[in-house]
């Protein structure tokens, strides 16, 4: 038995730009367990939001990865993970329970979905996400991706900007499906005023608006709105979500936030049973991590996978998309192959 793990500094085609930040430049950490001839492969996609960064996955992977001893024990992994770490380093124990899980169906001879039982229902159509940048680039963004066939678009917001994008983008893309992202950056006030513009421009859902903290203020703020409330950045662990259920709609759920794809679906589930919608997301990561989100998405109401389709040089392929329609890996782990030249 062996654990291994290695770096790779993704890309982006375009500066990706949200309310905090702009990259072009991803590390993303790549772990593989191998037994008995069978490779696990798994990814670590850290995000300083949830205190993560290269440095904290690479400081503590070598102290998790002897937390991967039976492949099939997966309550003992978490058990274990949980006690060196109970609510950090999600993206680290994402990326080992990946590598268990996909030996495990490797050695079964089937795809991970077919192994944990989900049902093989259809993934939802894909949102292709327009980041935020200089107005002319942004509606160059939609429009591009209405030609290539995209019928979801997912605008970032953020800015001093804001209403005029979103009343340009709807004029740039009459027909798409709508979703707007704040990604925390709303005031009170500016949410309430911004309302009325998202419904003119029949916006589907509004992804987290104010800060991650305030769920008195989008509670008050699913009171007065006509446009569905989505918690992303609020929503850390699988005990944030009954909470979060008295102030949003639904959930945006990411296997790197979440601790790996066991966690994520008892998320999903809890929040089914307290009755919210839900949408399976992701990081800009690769082909591997968008393939274990896609394990999970056919349980979903939305799916917002595009990470890996904007990328440059994504390590790995072997997903097939038909413009927002990605369908589900028939093979037999996660489904995807490395790219020659890479060694995730």
């Amino acid at each position: 038995m062996s654990v291994t793990s290695r770096t790779l500094e993704l890309h982006t085609r375009q500066p990706f730009g949200i309310a905090r930040w702009t990259h072009s430049a991803y590390p993303r950490t790549f772990v593989k367990f191998e037994q008995d001839g069978l490779t696990g492969r798994g990814e670590a996609a850290p995000n300083a939001f949830y205190g993560e960064t290269r440095a904290t996955v690479e400081a503590v992977l070598p102290s998790l990865q002897g937390s991967l001893q039976d492949p099939w024990d997966w309550e003992g992994l978490h058990a274990r993970l949980s006690a060196v770490f109970p609510h950090h380093h999600p993206s680290v124990k994402c990326a080992l329970e990946m590598a268990a899980l996909e030996w495990c169906a490797l050695s079964a001879g089937v795809p991970v979905w077919k192994l944990l039982g989900l049902s093989p229902s259809p993934i939802p159509e894909s949102s292709y996400t327009v980041s935020i940048a200089e107005l002319p680039d942004m509606r160059r963004q939609a429009r591009e991706a209405v030609q290539q066939g995209y019928g979801v678009l997912k605008v970032k917001l953020g800015t001093a900007r804001d209403v005029q994008i979103v009343e340009q983008l709807r004029e740039e893309a009459p027909d798409v499906r709508l979703r707007i992202d704040a990604n925390a950056a709303w005031s009170r006030p500016q949410a309430r005023r911004m309302l009325d513009v998202l419904d003119a421009a029949q916006v589907e859902l509004v992804e987290q608006p104010l800060a991650a903290h305030d769920l008195e203020g989008h509670a008050d703020l699913r009171r007065l709105s006509k446009v569905l409330i989505m918690a992303d950045e609020s929503l850390h662990h699988v005990s944030d979500v009954p909470a979060l259920s008295r102030s949003f709609d639904a959930v945006n759920l990411k296997l790197a936030k979440l601790g790996g794809p066991l966690q994520t679906l008892a998320a999903l589930r809890t929040a089914r049973a307290l009755g919210m919608s839900v949408m399976m997301g992701c990081m800009i990561e690769s082909s591997l991590g968008i393939a274990a989100a896609a394990a999970l998405a056919g349980l979903c109401d939305w799916a917002d996978l595009d990470g890996a389709l904007l990328l440059a040089d994504d390590p790995y392929s072997g997903l097939e998309w038909n413009a927002g329609m990605l369908h589900r890996p028939v093979s037999a782990g996660w489904g995807v192959a490395e790219v020659a030249g890479h060694e995730g």
